[in-house]
C-alpha cells in the first residue's frame, strides 16, 4: 500500500450528537419516573468515536456494522456534511454522498433534476447537455423521467439518484446503502459504473448491510461498532469476522 496516494484520511475523527429533553419537572409520588426531569436539558450522544484510517485512490472499501454503529454520521463526516467533535478529515478531491435518503426536487421532474443535479456536482452546462442522454439512459426509468419526482417509486428515484450522482466521476464516492434499491440488471450496471470510478483511480465507500454485495463490490473492509472501528482489513477477513460475531 506504500505506492498508493492517499484520497481521504480520517485521523481520530469523533462526532457528537446534541439532543434536547422535552421531559417536565413534575414532582409528586404519584408521577411516573419517566416524566421527571429538566425543562430544555441538553445530552450529548457520541456518535462517531475517535476513528482512523486512510482510503487510498483506486480503493473500493465496505463499511459494515449493525444498525446504530455510526456508518451513516461517518459517512457524513467524510463528506463534510457534520461538524467534528475533534480530531480532522483530509481529502484529496471532492467527496460525493450518495443516500438513498438524499434529497431531489420532488416537484420538478426527472428531467430538471438532471440538469439542476448535473450542476450542483460541478458540471459545465455544456458538460451537462453532453452527459444528459447517458444519465436518463442509465436510470433506466422510461417515461417516468418525465414526471415529478413525487409520481415516481422509491426504487425509481434511487436509480435517477445514482445516475446523477456518477455522472461527474466523483474523486470519492460515498454510497449510503443505494445499492439496496432496483432489479439484479441494475444492480449489475451499479457495480460496474463503480468499478469504472475505481479503476480511474477513483475512491468508493460503500455503506451496506448486503454482506454479499460487499463482498463482491469491495477489496477491503471496516467494521464500526458502538461508534468505534472495531476492524480494518482485506475484505474477506472483515466480513467473516462480522457475520461470525453476530452467530
Amino acid at each position: 500500500m506504500a505506492d498508493l496516494v492517499p484520497a481521504l484520511v480520517m485521523d481520530d475523527a469523533s462526532v457528537t450528537y446534541r439532543t434536547f429533553g422535552s421531559k417536565r419537572s413534575v414532582e409528586g409520588s404519584r408521577t411516573p419516573k419517566w416524566m421527571s426531569g429538566h425543562i430544555g436539558a441538553v445530552d450529548y450522544v457520541p456518535a462517531v468515536r475517535n476513528v482512523s484510517f486512510v482510503a487510498h485512490h483506486g480503493e473500493s472499501i465496505g463499511l459494515i456494522g449493525h444498525n446504530g454503529s455510526g456508518k451513516s454520521t461517518l459517512m457524513r463526516a467524510m463528506a463534510g456534511l457534520v461538524p467534528l467533535a475533534g480530531g480532522s478529515v483530509y481529502t484529496d478531491g471532492r467527496a460525493s454522498l450518495l443516500g438513498v435518503g438524499g434529497a431531489l426536487m420532488k416537484d420538478l421532474t426527472g428531467e430538471r433534476n438532471i440538469t439542476l443535479g448535473c450542476l450542483a456536482l460541478g458540471l459545465s452546462p455544456k458538460q451537462v447537455a453532453e452527459r444528459f442522454d447517458s444519465v436518463v439512459e442509465f436510470a433506466d426509468i422510461g417515461p417516468s423521467i418525465r414526471l415529478p419526482m413525487r409520481a415516481l417509486s422509491s426504487g425509481q428515484a434511487a436509480r435517477l439518484r445514482f445516475a446523477i450522482s456518477t455522472a461527474a466521476q466523483p474523486e470519492i464516492l460515498l454510497i449510503d446503502e443505494a445499492l439496496a434499491t432496483g432489479d439484479a440488471k441494475f444492480r449489475k450496471k451499479s457495480k460496474e459504473r463503480i468499478d469504472l470510478i475505481r479503476d480511474t483511480a477513483g475512491t468508493v465507500v460503500l455503506v451496506s448491510h448486503s454482506m454479499s454485495t460487499i463482498r463482491q463490490t469491495c477489496s477491503r473492509g471496516l467494521w464500526m461498532h458502538r461508534g468505534q472501528l472495531r476492524m480494518d482489513g482485506p475484505v474477506d477477513e472483515v466480513v467473516d469476522a462480522y457475520e461470525e460475531s453476530l452467530g
